[in-house]
């Protein structure tokens, strides 16, 4: 196979690929880790000239890739462009055909890499257009997120693609598996003894993985109208961080070992009791545009995670995000137990928490004497921010992803067997959610999601 790469992005003009694909794209070629023969084919409804997609992707990096491109630079990344409009689905492929031959009579033989930046209801029609025009053979296609919005619709669209392609072909998104801080959960676990012997029920007597947002829906009301915050944080993201903090060590460090080692712990998950699962909806979503006025939708969820294996089994993994609280976070706290031995009235708990925000950072809180003539204790805490280590050049989340599909590295997306253990372990609870608890915005949700950590609280409240 030749090592030039032509991208389909379907969905190009769309928000996703606006906000976060096309600026990948873009920050890759400026760091020189594009290979050197590539071609990105953006594809979508209207009838576009690639002048004009130029143009567009001129004015998405303006307003979110950091300013407004010029010079040499964007006049070689604009060299790499083109645009197929017409749509694309198995009746009707649009110009697409045309202009990937055109491509590859440029560049001469190449790999597809198909990018569904779409929405999960068009999956279906693209992947199976895909397959009707002989565009799926030795191709790299990445879906987006969710895929699939319940166990039944997972499966479905789960058959469909193995129908059509083998699962080493296939590129799950899950933006928080390629951020920086997420990989360094098992680096500092697998590098460093210290915290790697401490990384079990032994010494561990609670993990929270916590993500408050202090933003409104925005202008996604009607897709989170019709997910929520359950479906489309808890069971997706924070679960796969779930699968990272409690996995058992891989054989390798190889992405077929590190799937496996995510997938064993997954199978893992005990299915949530609905008595531990609280949600709620903040007042005044129901408000919104495209919010329905008696929407039963959750903007909070929070849960009581158990994994039985022997690592972990008795320790709770709780796990809690929400829109319009009155704190921005995404931390993984693994809160430690308090040790036996003559010291008494230890203020609290040791803590090792990870921020996984931009380059994210480390925070332990250690107990330690006060300074003074007392044997008088007190908690202080010390912090390493991952974005100063030397010599370091963090890639955002979509970039890293972006990167690893190049370089056909599927280590930090996920599998077919494990988005299939995460809704099992759910599907007990989506046959009887309970309504959602209203809250205050700005406030830290449904009092009842607190009881969920017992004595603990939730760690990323206090700041």
């Amino acid at each position: 196979m030749s090592d030039a790469l032509v991208f389909v992005l379907f969905g190009a003009t769309g928000d996703l690929a606006k906000r976060m694909v096309i600026p990948a794209f873009h920050e890759l070629h400026t760091r020189g880790l594009m290979p050197d023969r590539w071609r990105l084919v953006g594809n979508g409804r209207g009838d576009v000239s690639h002048e004009d997609f130029h143009q567009h992707v001129k004015e998405v990096l303006t307003e979110f890739g950091g300013g407004d491109p010029s010079g040499p630079e964007w006049d070689d990344f604009t060299t790499h462009l083109r645009f197929a409009g017409g749509g694309f689905e198995k009746s009707d492929p649009g110009s697409l055909l045309d202009v990937l031959h055109e491509a590859e009579a440029d560049l001469g033989e190449a790999r597809y890499v198909h990018y569904l930046a779409i929405p999960p209801s068009a999956f279906r029609k693209v992947t199976e257009g895909l397959a009707e025009h002989d565009l799926v053979e030795g191709s790299r296609v990445v879906y987006e997120k969710p895929f699939g919005t319940s166990p039944e619709s997972f499966h479905e669209l789960d058959e469909l693609v193995h129908s059509t392609m083998d699962e080493e072909q296939v590129y799950r998104i899950d933006h928080f598996l390629g951020k920086e801080a997420t990989q360094n959960l098992h680096v500092l676990r697998f590098g460093n003894q210290l915290v790697g012997r401490s990384w079990c029920a032994d010494a561990v007597e609670q993990v929270q993985i916590d993500v408050p947002e202090k933003l409104d829906v925005a202008d996604r009301a009607e897709f989170y109208d019709a997910t929520g915050a359950f479906k489309d944080m808890i069971v997706t993201h924070l679960f796969q961080v779930a699968a990272e903090v409690a996995m058992e060590p891989p054989a390798s460090m190889r992405a077929e070992d590190l799937q496996d080692a995510r997938e064993s712990v997954l199978a893992a998950f005990r299915p949530l009791d609905p008595e531990e699962l609280v949600l709620g909806q903040y007042e005044g979503y129901r408000d919104l545009d495209d919010v329905p006025d008696d929407s039963r939708t959750d903007t909070f969820a929070a849960v009581r995670l158990w994994v039985d294996t022997d690592r972990w089994r008795g320790v709770p993994f709780v796990l809690r995000s929400g829109k319009m609280l009155g704190t921005d976070a995404q931390v993984v706290s693994l809160v430690m137990r308090k040790p036996e031995g003559p010291l008494t009235h230890i203020p609290g708990q040791g803590v090792l928490q990870f921020s996984l925000k931009g380059s994210g950072a480390i925070e332990a809180r250690f107990v330690v004497k006060e300074p003074g003539p007392d044997l008088s204790l007190t908690r202080t805490r010390t912090v390493l921010d991952l974005g100063q280590v030397a010599e370091g050049a963090a890639l955002p989340p979509y970039v890293a992803l972006l990167h690893d599909v190049v370089e056909g590295d599927r280590s930090l997306f996920t599998s077919s067997a494990g988005l299939d253990a995460a809704w099992g372990a759910v599907a007990r609870v989506l046959e009887q959610m309970p309504d959602p608890t209203p809250y205050a915005p700005g406030s830290t949700g449904p009092a009842a999601a607190r009881a969920l950590t017992g004595d603990v609280g939730w760690l990323a409240d206090e700041g």
